[in-house]
């Protein structure tokens, strides 16, 4: 005699899936039907039950929805402070004075505690400026290597000693200035550091979208400097 497999969970959910005038034909079992209430240990019916699902997924897509609003405002915003950086740079007429704006308008408008910049292989009559000394070749060739911004703890590197404070500098993002895209794999003619006591403001795996457009206005900003 073949013996017969029980009837399992599975079997009734498919079954009222697949049978969706069942419940047409067995309407009093709908009414019947008490559930436990997460929001304690009362019975509700099954109606009640679906109204309380339905009100948690409506607060959840409200949470979603507060998030990209405020998201969306904090972009516009820094949308904005890019956009009077850039034209603060634009409205740079002396080219000594270019990379000191730059670094300056950067620690004003994004509020970073210490910025600088260096740069390298520019026309001859800039030679012995500020903002010229102190480069090694290590450090053009590290800045060379970045095919995109270092973000993350102080580990020592030559770029730190670029700032004013190297004790505060807790968090870094060094970030290389070359011709054309941020990303691509050219020889970089600079390096911008932006530093923090905080040591979570420049974390490793952060977005670096911004930091690189930054880096590609600058560069385009400086490159009346160079040969």
């Amino acid at each position: 005699m073949t013996s017969m497999n029980p009837i399992t969970e599975d079997d009734i959910a498919n079954y009222l899936a697949n049978t969706p005038d069942f419940f047409e034909r067995h309407a009093q079992l709908l009414a019947g039907v008490q559930l436990t209430s997460p929001h304690g240990n009362r019975a509700v019916s099954l109606q009640e039950r679906q109204a309380e699902m339905l009100r948690e997924k409506i607060k959840a897509l409200e949470h979603r929805i507060m998030d990209m609003v405020r998201h969306g405002n904090e972009n516009v915003i820094i949308a904005n402070r890019l956009h009077r950086w850039a034209r603060k740079l634009f409205m740079v007429q002396s080219g000594r004075a270019l990379p000191a704006t730059i670094a300056t308008e950067i620690r004003a408008e994004f509020m970073v505690p210490q910025v600088a910049i260096k740069v390298w292989d520019l026309q001859s009559r800039y030679s012995g400026e500020v903002f010229t000394e102190g480069v090694s070749d290590d450090a053009k060739t590290f800045a060379s290597s970045l095919t995109q911004p270092y973000c993350g703890v102080n580990s020592g590197f030559e770029a730190v000693n670029w700032l004013d404070d190297t004790a505060m500098a807790m968090s870094l993002a060094l970030i290389p200035l070359r011709a054309g895209a941020a990303s691509s794999a050219g020889t970089a003619f600079g390096m911008l550091v932006l530093a923090s006591p905080d040591p979570q403001r420049f974390q490793a795996g952060m977005g670096t979208d911004f930091l690189e457009r930054i880096a590609e206005v600058a560069s385009a900003a400086l490159s009346r400097l160079r040969h």
